[in-house]
């Protein structure tokens, strides 16, 4: 049996790296968030105490939507 990832893509995001539109994808790799663009190599993470964070902050943000 594979060990596959729940992939999402990211509307309207685009790419720090290469710019592009709507080519970055969210997954969980060993409970650490991941962004990845699929253009380019661009990879980030990002874990629970930083997405806890940045929640925290005042930048507008609602919420972070935890499947």
């Amino acid at each position: 049996m594979t060990n596959r990832k729940k992939k999402r893509f990211i509307a309207g995001a685009t790419c720090p790296n290469c710019k592009s539109f709507d080519s970055l994808m969210l997954f969980i790799e060993n409970n650490v968030e991941q962004i990845a663009c699929i253009k380019c190599d661009y990879n980030e993470s990002q874990t629970d105490r930083d997405a806890a964070k940045a929640s925290k902050n005042d930048t507008g943000v609602i919420g972070l939507f935890k499947p």
